[in-house]
C-alpha cells in the first residue's frame, strides 16, 4: 500500500507522471531487490561501500553478497537477512523509482520525509505501511470505538490482497448519515450485532466489476448479475470470516443472503471506506445501526431450474447442485464433471432445491445453507421428510458452525466449505457414494 500512497504523492508533487507510476508498479512483480540497494535502503552500506563492493564484483566475478562479507563490509547474518528481504516491495519500490528516474536514496529520503509531513504520519505508521502490516495500518486509517467496525475492515484488506489484487491502497475510512449510490451489493449478519456490509459505487461502477473480474477469474465487462453475484460471494468469504472469529469472542451472527440495490440511497450510521484498486475506487461501506435501510426493492436475482448434463455410461453418479451464486454452482459443476460425475440440473434456492430433488431423484443434492426463500437447511428437512436415505451434502461459507450443526443432525451426510477445494469436495462426494 505504501507504494501506491508515495506513488500518488510523486504525482502530485510532479516528480513522476501517473503513466511511469504505472509501470513501476507493474514492473515490481518481476523485480527482486539488489542486495546493494537493499543494504543502502536499510542503512547497513552507505553509497559509497556499495559502489565499492560493485567495482570488486566487476573485478572478482563475484556475487555482490559473497564480496560484502569476505571484505568485512556486511556480516553473514547481515546478507542472510537482506537475502529474506529481497522481495520487500517498499525496497523494489524505491529501487525502481531510482533506476527509472535517476533519483538518489538521500532525494528519495527526502520525498518519503515530506510525504511523511504532509499526510501527518509518525515513524511506526510509515514503517507499517512500508511493512503492509495489516493490523498497523487499519487503525491508522480506519479508526473506530467500534471493534467491529476496525474489525472487518483488516478482513476486507487481508481478502483483498489474497483474492483480488495488491495493488491498491485506501484513504481514511468516513462516518455518514446518507449515501447515494448507482450499484451497491451488500449482506446482513443477525443475531448478537446486526451488521450489514458491502461494497458500493457511485458515478464509477468498474471498481465492483474489477472485484467481480479478479475474484471470479473472468472478465465481464459489464456491471451485471454475474458482477453482482462474484462481488456478493467475495463478500460472504469476509462475512463468514468475521462470523467465526466473532463465535470465538461468544459473539453469534447468523449471515444472511445477499442482496443488490442500484441508484438508490443508503440512509444509516455507517462508516465508508475509499478504497482504489488498481486506480478505480469503490467503497466498503458497514454499519451496526439497528434501524438501517440500505436501500428498497432489492434486484430480484432468483433464477429458474437448469437443465444438466446427460448421463453417460461410465457417469460415477447423477448430482444437482444448489446454490444461489452462479460463481459456485459453476466451480463446483466444473469440479464435479471433470472427474466424470453428472451434474443432472442446477437450481437457485431451497424451494427449486426440493423440487429438483423430487424430479431427478439424484445420487447427491449439494446444499448451500445460506439462500433466499427457503434456506439449505430448511430445503433439506423437506427433501429428508420426503426421502430419508436421500444423500444430502451442505455448503457453506465460514462462521456457520451452528447450522452445520443442525443439517447433520437433521440427516445431511457431508458438508464442504467455500472457497471450494476440489480434493475436499471429491472426497466428501466418494465417502457418501461409497466410492
Amino acid at each position: 500500500m505504501f507504494s501506491q500512497l508515495f506513488g500518488k504523492y510523486l504525482i502530485e508533487t510532479d516528480v513522476i507522471s501517473e503513466e511511469e507510476l504505472d509501470e513501476i508498479i507493474k514492473s515490481l512483480r518481476d523485480t527482486r531487490a539488489k542486495i546493494g540497494f537493499l543494504a543502502v535502503a536499510k542503512g547497513m552500506l552507505t553509497e559509497t561501500e556499495a559502489s565499492e563492493i560493485n567495482r570488486l564484483q566487476a573485478l572478482e566475478d563475484a556475487r555482490f553478497g559473497d564480496i560484502a562479507v569476505s571484505k568485512g563490509f556486511l556480516s553473514q547474518q547481515q546478507l542472510d537477512e537482506l537475502l529474506k528481504d529481497q522481495n520487500d516491495e517498499y525496497v523494489k519500490f524505491i529501487q525502481v523509482l531510482s533506476e527509472e528516474k535517476n533519483i538518489s536514496m538521500p532525494e528519495i529520503n527526502g520525498f518519503v520525509e515530506d510525504f511523511k509531513k504532509q499526510k501527518g504520519f509518525d515513524d511506526k505508521e510509515i514503517e507499517a505501511l512500508k511493512a503492509n502490516d495489516v493490523d498497523a495500518i487499519v487503525p491508522i486509517f480506519a479508526f473506530a470505538s467500534k471493534a467491529h467496525i476496525t474489525d472487518l475492515v483488516a478482513l476486507v484488506l487481508r481478502n483483498l490482497t489474497r483474492f483480488v489484487s495488491t495493488d491498491y491502497y485506501i484513504e481514511k475510512i468516513q462516518r455518514v448519515k446518507e449515501m447515494d449510490y448507482n450499484a451497491f451489493t451488500c449482506m446482513e449478519l443477525k443475531g448478537d450485532a446486526n451488521i450489514h456490509l458491502g461494497f458500493l459505487a457511485d458515478d464509477d461502477v468498474t471498481g465492483l466489476t474489477l472485484i467481480a473480474n479478479r475474484f471470479a477469474g473472468e472478465e465481464y465487462p459489464d456491471l451485471d448479475e454475474e458482477v453482482f453475484d462474484s462481488v456478493g460471494e467475495f463478500l460472504n468469504c469476509i462475512a463468514g470470516l468475521f462470523a467465526t472469529n466473532a463465535s470465538h469472542k461468544g459473539v453469534k451472527l447468523e449471515i444472511l443472503p445477499q442482496f443488490t440495490y442500484e441508484n438508490q440511497t443508503a440512509i444509516a450510521d455507517a462508516y465508508v471506506l475509499p478504497i482504489y484498486i488498481e486506480g478505480r475506487e469503490v467503497f466498503f461501506y458497514v454499519t451496526l445501526d439497528e434501524e438501517a435501510m440500505v436501500g428498497k426493492n432489492p434486484m430480484d436475482v432468483s433464477g429458474e431450474l437448469v437443465e444438466g448434463s446427460v448421463e453417460t455410461a461410465d457417469s460415477k453418479g447423477r448430482i444437482v447442485i444448489v446454490d444461489d451464486s452462479g460463481l459456485s454452482r459453476n466451480v463446483l459443476r466444473k469440479i464435479l464433471e471433470d472427474n466424470n460425475f453428472t451434474v443432472v440440473c442446477e437450481a437457485s434456492d431451497g424451494v427449486e432445491a426440493v423440487e429438483a430433488y423430487l424430479d431427478y431423484k439424484p445420487d447427491i443434492i449439494t446444499l448451500d445453507i445460506t439462500m433466499p426463500h427457503l434456506n439449505g437447511n430448511e430445503a433439506l428437512k423437506q427433501i429428508i421428510k420426503a426421502d430419508p436415505d436421500a444423500n444430502v451434502i451442505m455448503i457453506t461459507a465460514a462462521g456457520q458452525e451452528n447450522k452445520i450443526i443442525d443439517a447433520l443432525k437433521a440427516g445431511a451426510k457431508r458438508f464442504i466449505t467455500k472457497p471450494f477445494s476440489e480434493s475436499d469436495i471429491l472426497k466428501n462426494v466418494n465417502e457418501v457414494l461409497g466410492l
